[in-house]
């Protein structure tokens, strides 16, 4: 299954999609926060929003999966 995973160290600002919802390329999935500035995290490939492994506020780390897409 596709993986939308953190590509910096911060935290958790917003969550675009929810579970069910249709993901495209290139779309934005969860805004996270580091360093003063939202940065936003784009699914690479599409599919369906599956399951969401984090929720605002919480801090991630790079790599780290964000949503599991299907």
């Amino acid at each position: 299954m596709p993986q939308v995973a953190a590509h910096i160290t911060g935290t958790v600002s917003r969550i675009e999609k929810r579970p069910g919802d249709t993901v495209n390329p290139g779309d934005v999935v969860v805004v996270l926060e580091s360093m003063k500035m939202e940065m936003p995290v784009e699914a690479e490939a599409g599919g369906t929003v599956k399951e969401i492994r984090v929720k605002e506020g919480q801090p991630v780390a790079e790599g780290d999966v964000l949503v599991v897409l299907g």
